[in-house]
């Protein structure tokens, strides 16, 4: 027999039993008599049949598959968001669909598209953004979706993240505190409202605080990547900046090894500190101080939010705040 085509009656036909007994059996439902199982996993086993889950989602609606969008599935602060969902989605039974988007917006719509044609139940997005494209995507959809680490200005989209305006004013004034005058702001896409408004917003209210004048100058965009941060050293050097606040760990370990390379003192003549104390904050020298954020739980959390919404449960709160931390570790003074 092509086990490509075995199905739920050709079990109940070899074990003799009705097709309800075998689905009760499949879905361990106990009213099943001892002998009775044992027979029908038995031929299951033999003919390595496996339950269609498209077939049982026509059937209940629901395939129990969740759809995660991620940018970069190689950077570790993404990596790590997923590890919390993949946990939580485990134990409510759900299986995860992970997509990556490369951060190009076309491609979030293609890939979302893509995840919705599957019949998801649900939808994880971990953009950097939520462009006018993908909201009229997920409202047109109907299926319930939450940001991880993902903003929405207009509250309108369940979110899980930190609060990353008092966050960057936290570790901005630890920069100021130290005796650095001019301290630049490293960053993403400045459209993406995270960068843009929040931390942008607390950068300016830490210099305010600390009597320092704000100086275009002094903010660099760039993307999330090692070699990003080392080709950004010699503008940072020629800014006259003497500390930066960086958005991700892997930009601030190519800032560190480009300014080691270049025989800068890191933190005596430079001071370093990143936002997500990730892994790499540990295996660099000196150790990256950073923000730090709960990685795993706002992934798991998000997870979490997103099975309530999916089984019309009441949620009393869809945008989450979760707690941060400073960690001063070897590149601050």
């Amino acid at each position: 027999m092509d086990k490509q085509t075995i199905t739920i009656y050709d079990v109940a036909r070899e074990a003799n039993v009705s097709m309800a007994t075998v689905s009760r059996v499949v879905n361990g439902n106990p009213n099943v008599k001892p002998a009775t199982r044992k027979k029908v996993l038995e031929v299951i086993d033999r003919l390595d049949y496996r339950p269609n889950a498209v077939a049982r989602g026509l059937a209940s609606k629901k395939t129990t598959t969740v759809g995660v969008i991620i940018p970069d599935v190689s950077n570790m602060y993404f990596s790590s968001l997923a590890r919390g969902i993949d946990d939580v989605a485990t134990m409510y039974k759900y299986n995860i669909i992970l997509a990556n988007s490369d951060g190009d917006t076309q491609k979030e719509v293609n890939v979302l598209n893509n995840l919705l044609a599957k019949q998801v139940d649900g939808v994880i997005f971990m953009g950097h953004r939520i462009t006018d494209e993908i909201r009229g995507e997920f409202s047109r959809s109907k299926t319930p979706v939450v940001l991880a680490g993902s903003i929405d200005p207009d509250e309108q989209v369940g979110s899980v993240n930190i609060d990353y305006t008092n966050a960057t004013k936290d570790a901005v004034n630890l920069l100021a505190k130290n005796g650095n005058e001019k301290i630049a702001f490293v960053s993403g896409a400045l459209i993406d409202p995270i960068n843009g408004q929040n931390r942008l917003q607390g950068y300016k209210e830490a210099l305010k605080e600390n009597d320092l004048d704000y100086n275009e100058g002094l903010i660099f965009e760039a993307k999330y990547n090692f070699k990003d941060g080392i080709s950004l050293v010699s503008r940072l050097k020629n800014s006259g900046a003497t500390a930066a606040f960086v958005t991700d760990d892997e930009l601030a370990i190519g800032i560190l090894d480009g300014l080691v390379d270049e025989g800068v003192n890191v933190p005596e003549d430079f001071e370093i500190l990143t936002s997500n104390n990730s892994l790499l904050t540990e295996v660099a020298r000196p150790r990256l101080s950073s923000i730090t954020q709960p990685l795993y739980d706002i992934g798991a959390v998000s997870m979490r939010l997103l099975t309530k919404m999916m089984n019309k449960e009441e949620v009393e709160e869809k945008t989450i705040i979760l707690p941060y931390g400073i960690d001063e570790k070897g590149s601050t003074k």
